[in-house]
């Protein structure tokens, strides 16, 4: 993850990490606080079809409604768009040297969530592919 945090940058909602980590398991807060990613096809929503909203784990922030996830068979919930842009916040990540990522955070609290592919040909309305780690989400079923 880029920049653990940016420690310098003020949130909606800020998060205290002590409080955080008493009430989540310890993946979730690594996941979430440091940008870990848990390992693919271990994840509760990585292949469910339940209806309803995915929200921040942290902040319960809505963040993607189960009408756009699909299944793109990566190991990891995947969505082709956020439920607002404003939802989300975008940040390159170049933590794999020169490989070029786009970090997806939680605009509400920064939490590390996963991150978003273009163009790799999925048959969505938008060509993207949002790979969310299913420990940084809470499903609110409808």
């Amino acid at each position: 993850m880029s920049n653990e945090m940016s420690a310098n940058k003020k949130y909606p909602v800020q998060i205290d990490n002590a409080k955080l980590a008493s009430e989540i398991d310890e993946l979730s807060f690594e996941v979430l606080r440091h940008g870990a990613t848990e390992r693919p096809f271990t994840g509760e929503y990585t292949d469910s079809d339940k209806v309803g909203s995915y929200r921040c784990k942290a902040c319960n922030n809505e963040l993607f409604k189960s009408e756009t996830k699909f299944h793109s068979g990566c190991g990891w919930p995947s969505f082709y768009a956020p439920t607002a842009d404003d939802a989300v916040e975008l940040i390159e990540d170049r933590s794999l040297g020169m490989r070029v990522r786009t970090e997806v955070r939680c605009a509400n609290c920064g939490s590390h969530l996963g991150h978003v592919f273009e163009g790799e040909g999925y048959e969505v309305p938008t060509d993207q592919r949002w790979c969310i780690n299913s420990v940084s989400l809470i499903l609110e079923e409808r």
